[in-house]
């Protein structure tokens, strides 16, 4: 695709953009309820006698391909930040174009959504889960949920600081953002809280919840991420490069509790 092509395409998607994010959410709901059904059909179809084997290691499998293809891709974006390049060029185009055709009241919807990745509410929400899995005896999972939160909180400052991009100019009445733009802190923050969340769901509730419990982690999440461009208080690339950080420290944390033992998923009917 050419550099015209691209910025044609940015500035499509940004006159579009309400439904292009509802047909993204649509299409993630979609894929993740997929994934659900088919991981279900895999469990029925498994021997007995190789249950938790098999189990422990397609789930480590699984976790480390999507460990690498976030690593990936985070890295090929780092790699475009550049002002002259293609993708910089066409996250101003982009943000030009949401600015022209977003009405306030769109924005006044994604204002009270992206609260729900703020630092304090993950922060307030932490101890809150962390108290209640004490309480239940469920010491490993509280552990882990505080570490995934933990973690994030210190490995995005200190991307941000390595790439030191400065945010996209906006206007301070819907949000107003100060510090680095890359990558988003706002997105990475939600898909480890509420994935986490979501994984905790699976281990501690009715096996009817789990579903529901996925979809709304990916519902959460992806709309915060996507409020932030709304907003206009980062990129695309940041917000996309925040849901590969993630992503990959979501998936690294699941993956420790998988091999502490948590891989037997004990559900209450």
């Amino acid at each position: 695709m050419s550099a015209d092509q691209s910025l044609a395409l940015a500035y499509w998607l940004g006159a579009h953009a309400l439904g292009v994010f509802l047909a993204l959410l649509c299409t993630l709901l979609l894929v993740t309820w997929v994934a659900w059904a088919w991981q279900g059909s895999l469990r029925r179809r498994r021997p007995a006698a190789f249950s938790q084997a098999a189990l422990l290691l397609r789930n480590v499998a699984a976790g480390l391909v999507i460990v690498l293809t976030a690593a990936a891709g985070f890295a090929e974006i780092a790699e475009q930040l550049g002002p002259s390049g293609r993708m910089s060029l066409a996250d101003e185009a982009l943000g030009a174009s949401i600015r022209a055709h977003v009405g306030d009241d769109t924005l006044r919807a994604f204002a009270l959504f992206t609260q729900l990745g703020d630092v304090r509410v993950l922060a307030a929400l932490g101890v809150v889960v962390a108290l209640w899995l004490w309480w239940r005896g469920q010491r490993t999972l509280a552990l882990g949920w505080v570490l995934a939160l933990a973690g994030n909180a210190l490995l995005n400052p200190l991307l941000k600081h390595v790439f030191e991009r400065v945010r996209p100019l906006h206007e301070p009445g819907a949000a107003r953002e100060l510090g680095w733009s890359f990558p988003s802190g706002h997105t990475s923050g939600a898909t480890v809280a509420y994935g986490m969340l979501a994984y905790i769901a699976l281990r501690t509730l009715p096996v009817a919840w789990h579903l529901p419990a996925l979809l709304g982690a990916t519902t959460l999440a992806f709309t915060v991420g996507s409020s932030r461009v709304f907003l206009q208080v980062h990129f695309v690339s940041d917000v996309v490069a925040g849901f590969a950080s993630g992503t990959a420290w979501l998936v690294v944390c699941i993956l420790s509790l998988l091999l502490s033992g948590h891989y037997r998923f004990r559900p209450t009917r």
